[in-house]
């Protein structure tokens, strides 16, 4: 510094007055400048950054004129303007990462998103909607603090007076966004606050970020929330926060910022870690069963690294919403329906019911698609005596639930806990304890949930209850710390919901809107009068030709059985079909066979009835391959067996369930118990439609009817043709469909019924064959049900089964 010279003639030529001249002028001017730096600053029209590194030296003024400005038509449709979402991504993840976040939470927002990336980005083109801010002068490298600060000053300047919250998120977090503004709404947002999981740095880190004992910051991953006053004190000193960079976290970098400038650490709050969700599994993190109670909790879920798995978590989310909402529409449902008992009003009067003139109580149509659904059924009280049966028959039993399941209504009583039913108490348990621990804040608890020690489940008309004996733990953090275990009784009962049905056709969703357009004449199968006048307005389903492949060797008899029903359903109906009988040569029937077709094929001339004659031991696998050999490829085909009887409904489903080069169908047969045992009135054996658990048992393990394309037959790789006789070929075709891609389709279907017929196994079958004959033999006989009746009205056959027990147990010894 230089020298200072003071001259005194200098100074009493100047005076006092000069000098009180300057003065005021200099404040003058101060206070000018003064004033200008703040309109400037409370404008927001101009950018203050410096810093020392590199590329962020230049004019702010400059670099603000730069900065693209996003309309609202840009950003997102909603009409809310509580919060901000800055989404930080990078040029390469625009087209995936950024585009699932869009469209997935993105669109749902109670405000607006936008995404900030690097200055040579561009919108993708599979997303032209996107909205993108390139931020000028900034690159994709990491660390992202430059990009991280800009993005804060690019939403204060450009939205800091028009949101209340502003959330800083990455690409590859999801956002529930109901429960963000639920969090949201019940906060102060005119406080200075901070919002996020808490943080100090892992264990190699600590002491590393140069942190003070109190000090914090909130992790980027999960996300996190600032107030606008929290943004209003920050973004005036981000020239200083880039200048004075410590680490290399951007999260570390921001919460340093906020407690400087704003005073305020980040929510040291337990609670945080559950709302706002890290999963530690990295890329794998929620790429498995999403049924967890973490998921439930969360409000934000990191990280989700692969676009699918971000489409995958939104549709489940918005089924959870879809449960939220069915369940409020019940709970609506209950209060009309108290409503209407305590005023006296039918619930039959109640589609119409007027609350006041011209104002009704449902104001659409009853059969409105919109229709909220009838009061008389989803109204009823939730209840474990909601039913009450009126005679004993009626009384339903209830399965007992320990590690087993024991059941009287099944032919098993003592089994695994089928997967649907641990997967219905899983959820149970979840919800019970989310609603227990609903309030534990306040009560400064938590229950914790241990195990199911034994339950109780049944299933009525109206739903399923359920009693369980859980076993929890009782935590008290609050005052005088408490650790007990404790027992609780839960008492549910989940109510059935209305129907809801999606027509399909061939895998393709019909819109239910369109159906006002339909003609008349196609209400009616086969046209006006069944006259089809235009054959180019045929229903599409029912114009598919079924082509059945029947293996025969033999029973004549059952053959013509067959052959009736075949002429009942198919023949006499106009059933676009085809039946092929592969036919074994038989000394004793085989021509009577071939002469019984041929009459059929007189009688119908235009009917497709055709006969391949094959010689050599009987093979069904071979046979039915063989009938594949003489469609087209893209006929669809049904393997079927003589034992067979079926109505048009069973070939309505054939049709509808059966999908080229998508879906196979294996229906689920009833098979009749033999009808000597069962029914002691003979006229009553001769009905096989009668369905129920003591004339027959669903042939849940029988996979021998089957439709499918012949392209998909040969895509699966065909039956084994080297199985000979019974039984076998269709369990290996089932696995080999079920591994090759295809949609394997199971249903139970009424309307194909297994006539009972005596089961004889031969010795010439192999071990595994003859295994699985001997078995199916003892299926068929009777009920569990059945034969425990016989044992109790003849005890004599108790007797000889204890003494032969008794002998083999003597032998052995």
């Amino acid at each position: 510094m230089g020298e200072v010279t003071y001259h005194l003639v200098m100074r009493k030529r100047r005076g006092l007055g000069s000098a009180l001249l300057g003065l005021v002028v200099g404040l003058i001017l101060g206070f000018l400048i003064l004033s200008y730096r703040l309109v400037v600053t409370n404008q927001q029209q101009q950018v203050t950054i410096w810093t020392s590194m590199p590329g962020l030296r230049s004019l702010p003024r400059a670099l603000a004129q730069n900065i693209p400005e996003l309309k609202d038509n840009e950003i997102n449709s909603s009409s809310s303007n509580l919060v901000f979402v800055g989404v930080m991504t990078a040029e390469k993840y625009l087209d995936t990462r950024a585009k699932a976040v869009y469209e997935t939470w993105g669109r749902e927002l109670p405000g607006k998103i936008a995404f900030f990336s690097s200055e040579s980005s561009t919108v993708p083109e599979n997303c032209p909607d996107l909205p993108l801010v390139p931020l000028p002068r900034v690159d994709d490298t990491y660390p992202p603090q430059k990009k991280s600060f800009m993005m804060l000053q690019y939403m204060w300047n450009n939205f800091g007076d028009r949101f209340e919250w502003f959330l800083r998120a990455d690409d590859d977090v999801y956002v529930r966004t109901d429960r963000l503004e639920t969090l949201l709404r019940s906060v102060d947002s005119r406080r200075a606050m901070y919002i996020g999981q808490a943080g100090r740095g892992n264990s190699e880190e600590f002491g590393l970020l140069s942190l003070e004992y109190d000090e914090n910051f909130c992790m980027g991953g999960p996300g996190v929330v600032l107030s606008r006053e929290t943004l209003r004190r920050i973004v005036p000193h981000i020239k200083y926060c880039l200048r004075h960079l410590y680490t290399t976290h951007e999260d570390v970098e921001l919460g340093r910022c906020v407690k400087k400038y704003a005073g305020i650490p980040c929510t040291w709050s337990y609670e945080m870690q559950s709302i706002l969700y890290h999963n530690s599994s990295g890329a794998q993190a929620f790429t498995g069963n999403l049924k967890r109670k973490e998921v439930h909790r969360a409000i934000t879920l990191h990280p989700v690294k692969s676009p699918p798995h971000m489409y995958r978590l939104h549709n489940y989310m918005r089924g959870l919403r879809i449960q939220d909402l069915q369940q409020e529409r019940i709970h609506l449902h209950r209060d009309i329906y108290t409503m209407a008992q305590e005023l006296g009003v039918s619930l039959e009067t109640l589609k119409n019911y007027e609350i006041a003139e011209g104002m009704r109580l449902f104001p659409v149509n009853p059969n409105s698609e919109d229709y909220p659904g009838d009061t008389d059924i989803l109204g009823v009280p939730a209840s474990l005596r909601s039913f009450k049966p009126a005679i004993s028959d009626e009384v339903i039993s209830w399965d007992f639930l320990s590690k087993l399941e024991y059941s009287l209504i099944d032919s098993n009583p003592r089994r695994r806990i089928h997967s649907d039913i641990k997967e219905g108490l899983e959820d149970i348990t979840r919800e019970v304890m989310a609603s227990i621990n609903s309030y534990s804040r306040q009560r400064g608890r938590v229950v914790e949930e241990r195990s199911a020690l034994y339950g109780y489940r049944r299933v009525n008309s109206y739903g399923a209850d359920t009693i369980l004996d859980l076993l929890l733990v009782y935590r008290k953090y609050r005052g005088r710390k408490v650790t007990l275990p404790v027992r609780r009784h839960v008492y549910l009962h989940q109510h059935f919901t209305g129907l809801e049905i999606r027509e399909t056709v061939n895998g393709v969703e019909i819109n239910s809107q369109k159906s006002d357009n339909i003609p008349i004449h196609s209400l009616f199968h086969g046209g006006f009068l069944n006259l089809n006048f235009n054959s180019q307005e045929e229903d599409f389903v029912r114009s598919k030709t079924i082509n059945f492949i029947l293996p025969l060797s033999g029973r004549y008899e059952i053959f013509q059985r067959f052959l009736q029903n075949y002429e009942d359903i198919c023949l006499s109906n106009g059933e676009k079909t085809s039946l092929l009988v592969v036919l074994y040569q038989n000394k004793n029937t085989f021509n009577k066979t071939i002469d019984l077709i041929k009459q059929f094929k007189y009688k119908y001339r235009s009917a497709s009835l055709d006969i391949l004659p094959v010689s050599g031991k009987f093979s069904r696998a071979r046979a039915l391959d063989l009938g594949v050999s003489k469609l087209q490829v893209n006929d669809l085909m049904l393997f079927i067996d003589v034992d067979i009887v079926f109505t048009n409904s069973a070939l309505n489903r054939i049709r509808l369930n059966t999908l080229l080069g998508q879906r196979m169908y294996f229906p689920i047969v009833f098979s009749q118990y033999n009808p000597k045992v069962v029914y002691s009135e003979t006229k009553r054996q001769d009905k096989p439609f009668i369905i129920n658990e003591i004339s027959g048992h669903w042939r849940q393990y029988g996979f021998g009817i089957v439709s499918l394309y012949k392209k998909d037959y040969h895509t699966v790789g065909g039956l084994d043709l080297s199985i000979q006789g019974w039984g076998k070929e269709d369990v290996e075709f089932f696995e080999k469909a079920v591994k090759s891609g295809f949609d394997v389709f199971r249903a139970a279907d009424r309307h194909l019924v297994h006539v009972y017929h005596e089961i004889e196994c031969s010795k010439e079958l192999s071990s595994l064959q003859y295994f699985m004959c001997m078995g199916s033999k003892a299926d068929t006989y009777a009920s569990v049900e059945t034969l425990a009746d016989i044992i109790y009205e003849n005890p004599d056959i108790l007797h000889f089964a204890k003494e032969k027990r008794q002998k083999i147990t003597n032998s052995a010894g």
